[in-house]
C-alpha cells in the first residue's frame, strides 16, 4: 500500500510555480509503458530462434523442407537426439567440459593473484607496467594472432591436443579478468586489510580469507565469461586439433554436415543438447553474475 500510494502522490504531482504543465509522475508512466512494450517486443525477437531450434529439434529431416519452419511438428521423434548421443557427442561434450575447466580455473587464479598484487602494491612501477601489458591484452584479437599461436604450438609438439587449446585460451582470458577483478578489489574497504595486518595476518593469509570472499561475485562473472567464450570457441579447435577424437561441441557439430546436404534438425539438437549446461550454469550463478557485473565500477 505504500508503494501505491507514493505512485499516486507523484502522479498527482505538478511542476513548482503553480504551472499547468503535465505531471511527472504522469510522464514517468508513459516512458515506463514504453520501455515494457519495447521489453516485450525484444524479448519476442529473441524467443523466435530459440523456439524454431527447439520445435526444429523434433522434427524429421524427410519433412522439415515440407512445412512452415515455424509450425510445431505434426509427428515429433526424438531420432535427431539418439542420432546425435550415437555420433560420439559424449566425446565431444567431454572435450568441451575438459578445456572450458582447464582454462577458467588456472586463469581465474592467476587473475585473482595479479590483481590482488596490483591493487595491493598500487605504487610500484613494475605492477603498473604489468597492469599496463594486461591491457593491452585487450586490443589484441584472437585472430591477429592465430598463426603465431599455431607455430608456437608445433614448436612445443602439443599440436593436435586438449592442451593446445587450454594455453592459448588462458591467455586470451586473463586481461579481462584482471580488469574486472582489478576493479572489484579497490572496492574493499582498505581498513579491513590494515584491520588483518595489525592482527599479524600475511599476505597471502588475507589474500585468502578476505579478498576471495568478498571477490567471489566477480570471480563467478569472470568465470561464466570466460567459460562461455571457451565453451562456443571454434577457430582454436578447427586449427590446433586434427584427430575426430580432440574435437570440441561446435567442431563436432561439422559430423551433421555432408557434401551435398545437412542435417539441420540433428544439428539442433546437437545445439540443444551443447546449450543446457550453460542454462542450468547461469541458473545457478545468475544472482551472483548480475551483482559481479554492477559492482566493482561504481567509483
Amino acid at each position: 500500500m505504500a508503494v501505491v500510494t507514493s505512485e499516486t502522490r507523484a502522479t498527482t504531482a505538478r511542476p513548482a510555480g503553480g504551472g499547468g504543465g503535465v505531471p511527472v509522475g504522469r510522464k514517468l508512466l508513459r516512458m515506463n509503458w514504453l520501455g515494457g512494450t519495447a521489453g516485450w517486443v525484444w524479448l519476442l525477437i529473441v524467443m523466435v530462434p530459440l523456439y524454431w531450434v527447439v520445435v526444429t529439434s523434433f522434427k524429421a529431416q524427410s519433412v522439415y523442407y515440407l512445412h512452415n519452419p515455424l509450425s510445431l511438428p505434426t509427428d515429433p521423434t526424438l531420432d535427431n537426439y539418439r542420432l546425435v548421443i550415437e555420433s560420439d557427442f559424449p566425446r565431444f561434450f567431454l572435450n568441451s567440459v575438459i578445456v572450458a575447466a582447464g582454462t577458467v580455473i588456472p586463469a581465474g587464479a592467476i587473475a585473482f593473484m595479479a590483481a590482488y598484487a596490483i591493487v595491493r602494491g598500487a605504487g610500484s612501477r613494475f605492477l603498473a607496467l604489468t597492469n599496463g601489458l594486461f591491457l593491452m591484452g585487450l586490443a589484441i584479437p584472437l585472430q591477429a594472432t592465430i598463426i603465431p599461436v599455431y607455430l608456437l604450438i608445433i614448436k612445443m609438439q602439443l599440436y593436435d591436443s586438449l592442451l593446445a587449446l587450454m594455453l592459448p585460451s588462458i591467455a586470451f582470458a586473463i586481461p579481462l579478468s584482471v580488469l574486472v577483478l582489478t576493479n572489484f578489489i579497490r572496492d574493499v574497504p582498505k581498513e579491513l586489510f590494515e584491520s588483518m595486518r595489525v592482527d599479524g595476518a600475511t599476505e597471502w593469509g588475507m589474500l585468502r580469507t578476505l579478498a576471495l570472499p568478498l571477490t567471489r561475485p566477480a570471480l563467478v562473472t569472470v568465470g561464466i565469461y570466460n567459460g562461455l567464450a571457451v565453451w562456443n570457441g571454434f577457430l582454436l579447435p578447427l586449427i590446433l586439433t586434427q584427430s575426430p577424437d580432440k574435437r570440441t561441441l561446435p567442431l563436432g557439430l561439422w559430423t551433421f554436415q555432408g557434401q551435398y546436404s545437412v542435417n539441420v534438425p540433428a544439428v539442433l539438437a546437437s545445439v540443444v543438447l551443447s546449450t543446457l549446461p550453460i542454462v542450468i550454469l547461469y541458473a545457478i550463478g545468475r544472482r551472483q553474475l548480475l551483482s559481479g557485473l554492477t559492482a566493482g565500477f561504481s567509483k
